[in-house]
């Protein structure tokens, strides 16, 4: 495994390199090099302990990250779902680029966030811009990023989305 994720991590790195950003992804799409179906097992995985569509967890992962693992903002953000430092300590994540440990905290962490705001819309705009920002503005904040980025990932899960196949 640890093999295999060194591979990975020199694959991404040649081919992605300098190319990933936070809430931009290359051609505004998922990253050409990527198969978001690699991730099918580990999404279906985490979606069914924290009880979340796995198309809406797909449509986070393409606007994050365009399914690169080892993409890295300029924020710091890394990874499939684009963890912040912050979150994935709080989470318990020891290797962000790690597509297991990544993709558990970032769907258990959209599950928080969809408990808490009780709202789907609010619930993303809340994992861009953070939870606090959502509360000051009373729903979506005034960024441009995140009122883009909402409706992106809405498009992208209906792109992902097979009713038949999610079962909480």
């Amino acid at each position: 495994m640890q093999v295999e994720m060194a591979l990975l991590r020199q694959v991404a790195q040649r081919l992605m390199a300098g190319t990933a950003r936070h809430g931009s992804l290359q051609n505004e799409g998922i990253s050409a090099w990527a198969d978001p179906s690699a991730f099918d097992q580990l999404i279906q995985e985490a979606c069914k302990r924290y009880s979340v569509d796995p198309a809406l967890v797909k449509g986070v992962i393409a606007a994050e990250s365009g399914f690169n693992p080892m993409a890295e903002s300029v924020a710091g953000a890394k990874g499939l779902m684009q963890l912040t430092d912050a979150t994935a300590s709080s989470l318990g994540v020891e290797d962000a680029f790690d597509p297991a440990q990544n993709i558990d905290a970032g769907v258990r962490f959209l599950r928080q966030l969809l408990d808490r705001f009780q709202d789907e819309a609010m619930a993303l705009a809340a994992y861009n811009a953070g939870p606090g920002a959502v509360e000051q503005y009373g729903g979506l904040p005034p960024y441009l990023e995140t009122q883009l980025y909402v409706p992106r990932v809405l498009s992208y899960r209906n792109e992902f989305s097979v009713p038949e196949t999610w079962e909480a």
